[in-house]
């Protein structure tokens, strides 16, 4: 049975990815469908197995059902791993909360779901360890009230979850909460067509002239050596075990030759996205590699093969505004990427775009829109989930690779 999977970072109050929320679904019919919750955890747990590719050695919250937790299935999973989630259509019943106080028991988290309070689950609060409150359905003062909670259980943490903005972000921030999920961070702060910073002009130089096709060795090479951090990188990572060299290369233009125009090309958009980022964006550089790998391989699978390095590009520059807190058509203007990448880029439906949303709604969990892009450009949306995990385990290799190289 084909299994569609993706991840959602949980955030802690410094911007750190602390856990991944899993979603999965199991087949192409039931993501239309509606598949049964019981078996979308079950599958889960079934697939086990990729818990520390797909979050990164990270805590994972999976959704539970009534029934799942009456018959104990949680405890297959390791407690140190797993946050179960009890979704907000349970009732509290005693058999419930002992069930529940049988899994606190045994270390494991314990969450509630799309929290609205009634006094019902009283009993439930005092053993749950995170509440989840959901800021599209939770609304202005009653974002706050929410913590008066911590006079049944002081312990509780508070997570906002589907914080959508930047000025949510800082309200929850504002009232304590501790935990943060949504798409607040892969958005800039302010989309305004104004200048990019000075300081970050000499890794756009290089960006420019990457972007150029055949562009000339000497030209670069003239561009990092003015970088002694570029320049430095470069050597060590051309002297790593990686390529097993019987000599030391000291030499940038020899470097640049040996790694051959691709994977240069790919490597300084890894280092110069990291070096551009401002704080606390390093979930910003994942998404932005994420998507990039991703969208490269949907076109691989596609009759569009021929495009799949520009289909590389863009969903390498799709974040690109809130990494450097700029509108993307500020972006664009000033590197020389072909008309079709800008046109994806900036929402005009083609190709490029069409893979662009198949990778951002797969990676968000939304089947039945990732389903309707992989139509339009006749891709087996069963073929997707292999290519998600081929995806996350490659972007786990490439920012160990960089961490390795600093």
């Amino acid at each position: 049975m084909d299994v569609f999977m993706a991840r959602q970072p949980i955030f802690d109050r410094n911007n750190h990815v602390i856990a991944y929320e899993l979603l999965f679904r199991s087949g192409c019919e039931n993501t239309y469908d509606g598949i049964d919750g019981n078996e979308a955890t079950l599958n889960v747990i079934a697939n086990s197995v990729y818990f520390n590719m797909i979050t990164d050695n990270k805590k994972a919250f999976i959704n539970f059902t009534e029934k799942l937790i009456k018959e104990e299935i949680a405890t297959i999973l390791p407690c140190e791993n797993a946050v179960i989630e009890i979704l907000e259509n349970i009732e509290p019943t005693d058999e419930i909360l002992n069930a529940c106080k049988k899994l606190k028991k045994q270390g494991y988290t314990l969450a509630l779901d799309d929290f609205v309070f009634d006094k019902k689950y009283n009993k439930l609060i005092e053993i749950i360890d995170i509440i989840k409150v959901d800021f599209i359905i939770t609304k202005g003062y009653d974002r706050k009230k929410i913590f008066d909670l911590l006079k049944i259980n002081k312990k509780i943490k508070f997570l906002a979850e589907k914080v959508e903005t930047i000025e949510e972000y800082n309200e929850a921030m504002y009232y304590g909460y501790e935990y943060f999920q949504g798409y607040y961070f892969s958005k800039p702060m302010v989309l305004t067509a104004r200048s990019i910073p000075t300081n970050k002009y000499a890794g756009l130089e290089i960006l420019k002239l990457i972007n150029h096709k055949d562009f000339n060795y000497i030209d670069l090479e003239t561009l990092i050596l003015k970088d002694v951090g570029l320049s430095y990188k470069i050597i060590k990572l051309i002297n790593s075990s990686a390529y097993s060299l019987r000599n030391k290369v000291n030499s940038i233009k020899y470097a640049i030759t040996f790694l051959g125009e691709k994977e240069i090309v790919k490597w300084l958009y890894v280092v110069l996205l990291n070096d551009l980022k401002g704080k606390n964006s390093d979930e910003l550089i994942r998404v932005s590699l994420q998507r990039a790998k991703f969208c490269e391989l949907i076109c691989n699978i596609s009759i569009y093969k021929e495009k799949n390095f520009s289909a590389y590009i863009t969903g390498l520059f799709s974040v690109m505004d809130a990494i450097l807190n700029c509108s993307m058509e500020s972006i664009i203007k000033d590197l020389n990427i072909s008309d079709e990448v800008k046109e994806g880029l900036i929402g005009e439906e083609n190709i490029l775009n069409v893979m662009l949303n198949l990778a951002i709604s797969y990676g968000r969990g939304e089947w039945e829109k990732a389903g309707v892009y992989a139509e339009k450009i006749n891709v087996d949306i069963n073929e997707i989930s292999h290519l998600y995990l081929e995806t996350l385990k490659w972007v786990d290799n490439i920012q160990c690779d960089e961490k390795n190289i600093k």
